[in-house]
């Protein structure tokens, strides 16, 4: 495959816009290989704190790099020194690239590497929504030729999140399992729990189109507003009472205080959407009846080569819950679209994917 010299990529100024610029494409030193961009899904986190504002600091603080931390490609070209991938491989990016040597990266857990090193694709290294991008092989995850590119950028980062997240509270076929947020990462909470057998999945939101979303495409047995009924509405639904596990996905006030008072007595409640507060009574909302509140935050990178066989094993796919492509001339509408957000998953795909 021919390699041009230069190449399109696209940068967040913070205004609410997308720059698209005309940059080198680079070389790929020893242990790093160049992809071909084939598929970027574009991250809630993203909105949050790049493309509306620069809000974040530290781990979240974007040093006007190539914008995009859900990338899946196929390797180009490939640096001295690889040690198991190969040219022509299709794969998926973890998107967090630890110092590799650090406690939680040795636990595979990148996402908190405390080392200086620590640098995330599309916040302080060159991400995803580009022709081509350079990772580090020890980032990178197998595709399986049976899942598309979108599939893997899906896993990059939203499914890999929601899968550690449920991994944490134990959804099973014996559960009834409330999602609160039908966004994306909600979207992907309610395929995945109903992958690992739940019973039954009920979904709520603020946003109506959201609803539907999650209706049309059979996700949850149940969906309604989430509004000062929604409490009583899920009590009804389980019989009076609650929800086994409970998974919120809003980052709302309100939203993580109906997780917490949905879920029965002895419940498990994971955390995953970011910002935001939360308000609760202990006694009667936690203490009492013997809740659990999990923090989740992304996933470690054996876990996302876990999920990428269970996606193949279950028969799912996490492109199903993208409803919008754009290429990368296209990035301004599509940021602004999921910056809207009334959509599912938005994905930025090559020429050739988008055909």
């Amino acid at each position: 495959m021919e390699i041009k010299k230069t190449m399109k990529a696209a940068y967040l100024p913070g205004n609410s816009t997308v720059v698209l610029k005309e940059v080198e494409v680079p070389e790929p030193k020893h242990g790093e290989v160049l992809l071909r961009m084939k598929s970027s899904t574009i991250c809630g986190s993203d909105i949050r704190a790049i493309y509306r504002e620069h809000v974040g600091k530290g781990p979240e603080g974007y040093q006007n790099k190539i914008c995009g931390h859900e990338p899946c490609g196929q390797i180009v070209k490939a640096g001295a020194g690889l040690r198991r991938f190969k040219e022509g491989d299709r794969v998926v990016v973890y998107h967090i690239s630890g110092c590799g040597v650090c406690n939680d990266c040795r636990r595979g857990y990148m996402i908190s590497c405390t080392g200086a090193h620590r640098r995330a694709y599309g916040w302080q290294r060159d991400g995803g929504m580009a022709e081509y991008m350079i990772a580090e092989e020890k980032d990178l995850v197998l595709l399986p030729d049976v899942l598309s590119y979108t599939d893997g950028a899906q896993v990059a980062c939203g499914f890999g999140t929601v899968y550690e997240g449920l991994e944490k509270i134990g959804v099973n076929g014996n559960d009834a399992v409330l999602v609160v947020g039908l966004g994306p990462v909600g979207l992907a909470s309610c395929m995945l729990s109903k992958a690992l057998g739940a019973q039954m999945v009920i979904g709520v939101d603020t946003v109506p189109e959201r609803i539907e979303i999650a209706k049309n495409k059979r996700l949850v047995d149940h969906a309604f507003l989430s509004d000062e009924a929604a409490l009583d509405k899920v009590l009804q639904l389980t019989g009076g009472n609650g929800t086994e596990k409970s998974v919120d996905c809003s980052g709302n006030t309100y939203g993580r205080r109906l997780a917490i008072r949905a879920a029965r007595k002895w419940g498990s409640i994971v955390f995953l959407g970011e910002g935001g507060t939360v308000e609760f009574n202990p006694s009667p909302d936690i203490i009492h009846p013997q809740k659990t509140v999990y923090g989740s935050w992304v996933t470690n990178i054996w876990r996302m080569e876990e999920l990428v066989e269970r996606i193949v094993r279950w028969g799912i796919h996490p492109e199903d819950l993208v409803t919008h492509r754009f290429t990368l001339d296209d990035a301004s509408e599509a940021y602004a679209l999921m910056s809207d957000g009334k959509c599912g998953k938005v994905a930025i795909v090559s020429d050739e994917e988008i055909k």
